[in-house]
């Protein structure tokens, strides 16, 4: 099948898998590592050969296979997040949000020195869906959630420069959307006002005062469906990678993925609301300024004997400059005026490194395991029961399985064991949060 051909039946796939893309806090708000053999050596990627999944991290190891082949990946993950809070005297409450699936594909080719090629992979999330019984749904009983998703469709281009040097870039066309319903004390909600620095406006301005002195309020919006948020954005981002041959063993890696570029989320002007014991508005809500951190990655891979393979990374997210504040606009349809809010976030940046190995069991088999190890780039002052972004390391382990001359299947689980974190900001003080994670990745491909 010629390569247009192949573009023109992947094309709708491409469309029909966009709406999807909402994936769960592992490293920070990062996925782990993308696809099942990178994931079953702990995200190792720098510098191996792992299939499609390297136009989402070192797009110059596409330039790794084969001249004049194609190779096509169809994937899924399962994300299984295990989220509680606890406050003193009160019962736990545990998230429902146990169970997220993403889809994901891949298509390259490679041609002469040129390999190119179209993916869509989910780049990050997090999010959490509290019980209206639970301490999180305040006196009024009411749930609590959130939901954060982005996703990239993804266009890769590598270049064999040299017999030892490949360097490689992507394009991203990438979207973002966000559920959230938040419970708080009217008290609550107005220091979330008054921390955006912006004075309230119209007719919303004169009635906040009395919203403050309520015993309960709530910031809603919501469309209640996995895969799509009510607030939604579009953006644009991009990545660079190279790749070197110390010797025929040794390969070195390298890439930077820079902060994304994404406009806005934002609701139908309707579709949000504020509210309170005999209080009800309805609006837009628009959050300003989102954005996916830059990522500086370097690692090798170390072909020790013909079934023995090492990789490891070390990767660098730059939290500091992205997650400062979570900040947000209301706009009223219904009285008139806006009110802004804002969350200080502070995140750190984050170290991560990835260890892995392969063993080829026999023709058919390999055998993966790694470790992902990291800090928790969330200050304990500014951590939300709703945002959980708090997990460290991870165990991982992975399986490949020749199927036939030209087809393969992988897979990988992922281990993330519970890290306990206790609020001590204004907001948060005494709010334990447990949070541990199991997730799955499966993966066919072919090549042609």
């Amino acid at each position: 099948m010629k390569a247009s051909r192949q573009f023109f039946y992947l094309t709708p796939l491409c469309a029909a898998l966009m709406a999807s893309g909402a994936a769960h806090a592992t490293n920070g708000m990062l996925m782990e590592g993308y696809g099942p053999i990178a994931t079953g050596m702990g995200g190792a990627s720098q510098a191996i050969d792992h299939g499609n999944a390297a136009m989402a991290q070192n797009p110059a190891t596409l330039g790794m296979m084969a001249d004049g082949t194609a190779r096509l990946d169809v994937a899924f993950g399962i994300l299984g997040p295990d989220v509680s809070s606890t406050m003193t005297g009160m019962p736990t409450a545990k998230s429902g949000g146990t169970s997220y699936v993403m889809p994901a594909f891949g298509y390259t080719r490679r041609s002469g020195a040129l390999t190119y090629g179209l993916g869509m992979f989910a780049q990050g999330g997090m999010g959490t869906e509290y019980d209206a019984t639970s301490f999180m749904g305040g006196p009024g009983q009411i749930p609590a959630r959130s939901e954060l998703g982005v996703g990239n469709v993804i266009f890769p281009l590598a270049y064999q420069v040299n017999p030892n040097l490949t360097v490689g870039a992507t394009f991203k066309f990438m979207w973002s959307s966000l559920d959230m319903q938040m419970a708080a004390t009217g008290a609550q909600l107005a220091g979330l006002a008054q921390a955006s620095g912006i004075a309230p406006t119209g007719n919303l301005a004169a009635a906040l005062p009395a919203l403050a002195g309520a015993p309960t309020a709530r910031l809603s919006f919501s469309d209640d469906n996995k895969f799509t948020g009510a607030a939604k954005s579009t953006g644009f981002g991009a990545a660079l990678g190279m790749t070197y041959k110390l010797n025929q063993d040794v390969t070195m890696g390298a890439s930077y993925q820079f902060k994304s570029t994404l406009n806005d989320m934002q609701t139908a002007a309707s579709a949000a609301s504020i509210s309170a014991p005999g209080f009800l508005d309805n609006g837009k809500i628009t959050v300003i300024d989102f954005q996916m951190p830059s990522v500086l990655a370097i690692g090798t891979g170390w072909q020790v004997s013909p079934s023995l393979l090492l990789a490891a990374d070390l990767k660098y997210i730059g939290w500091a400059d992205a997650m400062k504040s979570f900040k947000m606009r209301y706009d009223s349809a219904q009285m008139g005026g806006s009110v802004n809010f804002a969350m200080q976030q502070d995140w750190k940046d984050q170290t991560v490194l990835n260890l892995g190995l392969a063993w080829k069991a026999n023709d058919a088999l390999t055998l993966r395991a790694g470790l992902n190890l990291a800090d928790n780039p969330v200050p304990d002052q500014f951590v939300n029961p709703l945002f959980p972004a708090t997990v460290r390391d991870h165990v991982t382990l992975g399986l490949g399985y020749q199927v036939s001359k030209a087809g393969e299947f992988n897979m990988s689980v992922t281990m993330a064991p519970a890290v306990n974190v206790t609020g001590t900001g204004a907001s948060n003080t005494g709010v334990n949060i447990s949070h541990a994670q199991t997730n799955w990745q499966f993966m066919y491909s072919h090549r042609f």
